[in-house]
């Protein structure tokens, strides 16, 4: 009998360590709207058991060579409830990354920065947000993506060129008073 207790006991201890690991919650991939040059993406999460971790990723088309530029914010009661902002970054369609951000606060809120000039264009960019749950209380998170285009080699040769012409066209009027 007390072979068939420590077995059940044994059983028990595993059925339970098993239910106690951390899910995967991370959201189907979504899309981030880029109008007039920004879009905006953010996410709730209640409900949740503490550790449960996610990785949410929204996509995005660039129509040319182009400054990026992205903020991530995160808000909690304190630094014990919420969510625990890990990872923010830029990534290319296969998957490879393009940038990392950069954590500028973490604990009772959370802000990250993402700033890259001269991204390739094309489609299947998208950024990535990781993370964990503190608590059962809500945490949720938004961000900010911002895209202008840089202006081609030959947009400055142009200006200046333009700027050249004026200063002639300067000069030969001061020489003619």
């Amino acid at each position: 009998m007390t072979n068939m207790k420590k077995i059940a006991v044994s059983l028990a201890l595993a059925c339970t360590a098993m239910g106690a690991q951390a899910d995967d919650i991370s959201l189907p991939a979504g899309n981030v709207e880029v109008i007039d040059g920004a879009g905006a993406f953010s996410r709730l999460i209640t409900g949740n058991h503490s550790g449960d971790t996610f990785t949410d990723t929204y996509a995005f088309d660039l129509s040319g060579i182009s400054s990026f530029t992205a903020s991530l914010y995160s808000s909690a009661g304190n630094a014990k409830v919420g969510l625990d902002i890990t990872g923010f970054g830029l990534y290319a369609n296969d998957g490879t990354l393009v940038r990392a951000g950069s954590q500028l606060l973490t604990g009772k809120y959370d802000e990250w920065s993402l700033d890259l000039s001269n991204v390739a264009s094309g489609t299947g960019y998208y950024v990535a947000v990781t993370g964990s749950v503190v608590s059962q209380a809500a945490g949720a998170y938004s961000g900010l993506v911002s895209v202008s285009a840089v202006p081609e080699p030959a947009t400055y040769g142009m200006l200046l060129g333009g700027m050249a012409l004026l200063g002639v066209a300067a000069r030969r009027r001061s020489q003619a008073k």
